[in-house]
């Protein structure tokens, strides 16, 4: 590890502060305080896992440590500040929270990726940087150290911090997320933010009871005692597989990381799929070393990481689940009680072909059409995709409106150059037609497959998170799922689209200056006091690298261990982004010594999408130095 000078952190500032209670903070008003600074995005799952894994954290150290959510945001959407708003209620957020819509904050302390974890102590230095998930007891670890080190120097304050509650909304639904349909005409919906499924008539509106206790965790049991932690994806099940599986309705139960079946005659809820613990993507020489194939596991037993919707497909036989975590989809047979890998390498971006080689980026949405297709809502790629499934079972992949991470809008017109922004639901329609939730646009849009176009439905809802053909005679209607409405809505199909364009547009971060030629590249990780690398199998740490376009790169690409390789940029191209996955494993052991028996293992994994302009010798940076874990 390089060792650097010791940093003064720089300033917080933005457009406002949430969570203070209207007080606008300081770094000079934290002084005295260990500062955690959480730069994150509402969109992204990834950082709704840290927010979740630094919860404990707050909680132990409530009196010495003061986290601060950075909010830079990916989507013209999430710059709006009410939106924001909504989502530090939505996401259950206990502390302050800079609004930060320009990336003034972000660009200060050279924020790569999202998330990026800063830690400050309590003199107001730079003591660590980190990007990715799974830092949470590396972090006790090192706030413990801070802690001893300030306590003893006489500059560590203890006590309350300068959060402050807003107050909750109340009504049937809180940020409801996802909608099915049950055989009787009634729906069923993901009460996320009363973490408990609610069963609605007819109407779509009114409360017919709801399952779970309303309160947030983890527990099997009764209508009123099972809990559920931001349930979204529910899947009434076909009426033999019921039958033999024992529940009737399989749900995704997304930040419990599993998957549930609830018996809607009884109440009964129970835990089919999934320990508890958040999948994390294994290296190649892991993965080989699992005791067996995920089909021959218990599924109790297999680590999922954020399901977030489901689909049956009638014919693999089995409910098909979008892993938003992982990027990857997954199926799940209920009857033969076994999870499998079905398409998805891991690596978040769009990449079509043969399922095993397919990339995806947080799919939050699926719909089965009259083929056996599943179409999905690729969410951080602004992407409708589809699941072409034969019928001997192989899958491949194609993507019918989308282009990239970093590219979004709102055109209508040419699916080639239409433009969505962060969908989340998608539905069939009668036509053959796919509609599908534009979340950030607050639309409903559709894609007609024949054409290969992209019209509106409608538009000014609040998020609407899902969508789903209305279940009755007569004219056809949409119920949409207006999450930050709280509520269900009916919209009827019109006869008529219409063609809107605002435009195409991309993710707003600045391109960091780097001359054609050799750069080279540099990931500093140092595993937390009391762990070790890994070196059991060889070395621990890995490198993946490629570049959009594939030619930006002249040489450096592909997969190898270790932390630094030498990239050479291609002078044919004015700008591009290198794409850039590290990885790390460590267990508890003290460096130099051996691994204990069943010591307790930490993967550390973090992707970096680098946007890149090439300027002349001599004008730009002269390294790329990026931290996965690096402690000054």
């Amino acid at each position: 590890m390089r060792e650097r000078s010791r940093v003064r952190a720089s300033e917080l500032l933005g457009r406002n502060w949430l969570n203070t209670g209207g007080e606008q903070l300081s770094l000079e008003k934290l002084r005295g305080k260990v500062v955690l600074l959480d730069f994150w995005t509402f969109c992204c799952i990834n950082c709704l896992h840290v927010l979740d894994e630094l919860r404990p954290l707050e909680e132990k150290y409530s009196d010495v440590l003061v986290t601060v959510g950075v909010h830079s945001p990916k989507f013209e959407h999430e710059a709006d500040p009410d939106a924001l708003a909504a989502a530090v209620e939505r996401y259950e957020i206990h502390h302050p929270v800079l609004d930060d819509p320009e990336l003034v904050t972000w660009q200060a302390y050279a924020a790569r990726a999202w998330p990026t974890l800063v830690v400050v102590d309590p003199e107001g230095y730079i003591a660590a940087n980190l990007s990715g998930e799974g830092h949470a007891d590396g972090l006790g670890r090192l706030i413990e150290e801070l802690v001893q080190e300030h306590e003893a120097k006489g500059t560590l304050h203890r006590g309350d911090g300068p959060y402050v509650p807003s107050p909750p909304q109340s009504g049937d639904l809180r940020f409801p997320g996802k909608i099915a349909a049950l055989a009787d005409g009634t729906y069923l919906v993901g009460d996320s933010g009363h973490h408990r499924i609610t069963h609605l008539a007819a109407d779509a509106s009114t409360l017919l009871g709801s399952f779970g206790s309303g309160e947030k965790g983890y527990a099997d049991g009764g209508a009123d005692s099972a809990q559920f932690n931001e349930p979204q994806g529910i899947l009434p099940l076909p009426a033999e597989v019921a039958e033999k599986a024992g529940y009737d309705v399989l749900v995704a139960d997304t930040v419990n990381h599993r998957l549930r079946g609830l018996n809607t005659a009884t109440g009964d809820v129970t835990t089919v799929a999934g320990n508890g613990v958040q999948r994390l993507i294994q290296d190649p020489g892991a993965a080989a070393r699992e005791a067996a194939n995920l089909a021959e596991l218990n599924p109790v037993e297999v680590a999922l990481s954020s399901p977030w919707d489901l689909v049956w497909s009638r014919k693999l036989g089995k409910a098909v689940v979008a892993m938003a975590g992982t990027h990857q989809i997954f199926a799940f047979d209920p009857v033969a009680q076994a999870v499998e890998l079905l398409a998805g390498t891991g690596n978040e971006g769009l990449v079509d072909g043969p399922a095993d080689r397919s990339w995806f980026a947080q799919t939050s949405g699926l719909a089965e059409d009259v083929a056996g297709n599943v179409w999905l809502a690729d969410s951080e790629t602004s992407a409708l995709r589809v699941l072409r499934i034969a019928e001997d079972g192989a899958v491949t992949v194609e993507t019918a409106l989308g282009v990239g991470l970093f590219d979004f809008g709102y055109r209508d017109g040419e699916a080639s150059e239409a433009r969505a922004q962060h969908p989340l639901g998608v539905t069939v329609l009668p036509d053959g037609s796919v509609a599908f939730a534009d979340t950030y646009n607050g639309a409903v849009r559709r894609y007609e497959p024949e054409s290969k176009t992209v019209s509106t439905l409608a538009r000014g809802l609040a998020e609407p998170s899902d969508v789903l053909l209305e279940a009755t005679e007569g004219e056809p209607h949409l119920l949409v799922v207006e999450t930050n409405k709280h509520e269900v809505v009916r919209v009827p199909l019109p006869k008529e689209a219409l063609t809107v364009d605002e435009g195409a547009a991309a993710t707003q971060r600045p391109r960091t200056p780097f001359a054609a030629g050799t750069l080279p590249l540099t990931v500093r990780f140092a595993a937390p006091k009391g762990q070790k690398l890994d070196d059991r199998w060889g070395d621990p740490t890995q490198l993946k690298i490629s570049a959009s376009p594939e030619d930006f790169l002249v040489s450096g690409s592909g997969t190898s261990t270790g932390l630094e390789r030498t990239l050479e940029l291609n002078p044919d191209h004015a700008e591009g982004v290198l794409h850039i996955t590290a990885r790390a494993a460590a267990c508890d052991g003290e460096p130099g010594g051996e691994i204990p028996d069943h010591a307790a293992c930490h993967l550390y994994q973090q992707d970096w999408g680098i946007p890149v302009r090439i300027v002349p010798d001599g004008e730009g940076e002269g390294e790329l130095v990026l931290d996965l874990r690096g402690v000054n």
